[in-house]
């Protein structure tokens, strides 16, 4: 049986800082909730910034619905030499001389544009046969990474910031890494890159301005959005009794046609259903 009267479950948006993991994130939003249990629908690198939806109870169970959303980030790459972690806090690995120019960058990220197999990072939490890539890259070991089919929906050019450095926007699937996009531009351009920073404006449906910051969480200034506003469905409202056989896995008869549906218990939001063939069922339970 569910407790209406636990604390609810939902999500905080917080703009995490550079120098700061976002294990650490979720740690102090856990804890000045006093929450039972906290996630993230997305992990920034450790110098990455920007959009970070910290899950809180039961809406950790949103990973799986969130994974395939898409993603934009503001960065900016340097061209001419390749680090072994793809950004500035790893060593200088490859160097070659070039001076790129606007007309050469965006010819190359308009061929970017679409689907294409990405190597992971070495420096990346990616597990082979039970082996953390960047443990054993730290180590000296190399872990044999396949490459992973990610999609690019949209690759601007903002602004050349500087000689072989330029500032871009990405919106791309989740699992990109941004890193490697510099790398292969790079690759492209015939030289190499490595990224200087990285901001995530937009996470799914969470943007940047609707942030908090670490100081909001530590003083207590913490808002939670309820689950139920990351599903544009229409809604089903059940009486106790329905909604008590439905949370414990039991299908109910309902006359609405096929589709998903925001399923609550008086005002208490239950989670996701789905009718098919005049049956619901509750797919994703968030209560």
């Amino acid at each position: 049986m569910y407790n209406p009267s636990f604390f609810k479950s939902g999500i905080v948006l917080v703009n995490k800082p550079a120098g700061v993991s976002s294990n650490k994130v979720v740690n102090m939003v856990k804890y000045a909730l006093k929450a039972r249990k906290c996630g993230n629908l997305g992990t920034l690198d450790l110098e990455g910034e920007g959009v970070l939806p910290v899950t809180v109870n039961n809406a950790t169970k949103l990973f799986d619905f969130y994974l395939g959303k898409t993603k934009t980030y503001q960065t900016i790459f340097v061209f001419g030499f390749e680090t072994d972690t793809l950004d500035l806090a790893g060593a200088v690995i490859k160097t070659k001389e070039c001076d790129i120019n606007k007309t050469q960058v965006e010819n190359a990220i308009a061929k970017m544009i679409g689907k294409y197999n990405q190597m992971p990072p070495q420096y990346s939490a990616k597990k082979v046969n039970g082996k953390t890539a960047y443990k054993e890259a730290r180590k000296g070991n190399v872990v044999q990474l396949t490459p992973k089919e990610i999609e690019i929906f949209d690759f601007k050019l903002l602004e050349q910031v500087d000689k072989n450095k330029f500032k871009f926007e990405i919106t791309c699937s989740s699992g990109t890494y941004i890193r490697c996009i510099c790398r292969d531009l790079a690759y492209m351009l015939g030289t190499y890159g490595s990224m200087q920073c990285i901001l995530r404006t937009r996470c799914g449906t969470f943007a940047l301005k609707d942030c908090i910051t670490l100081d909001d969480v530590e003083n207590g200034k913490i808002r939670v959005v309820p689950c139920e506003q990351l599903f544009d469905f229409d809604s089903i409202v059940l009486g106790f009794d329905d909604s008590q056989k439905l949370y414990n896995g039991v299908n109910l008869i309902c006359q609405k046609p096929d589709g998903q549906y925001k399923v609550y218990s008086d005002n208490d939001f239950l989670g996701v259903g789905e009718v098919l063939n005049n049956v619901l069922t509750l797919k994703l339970r968030l209560m």
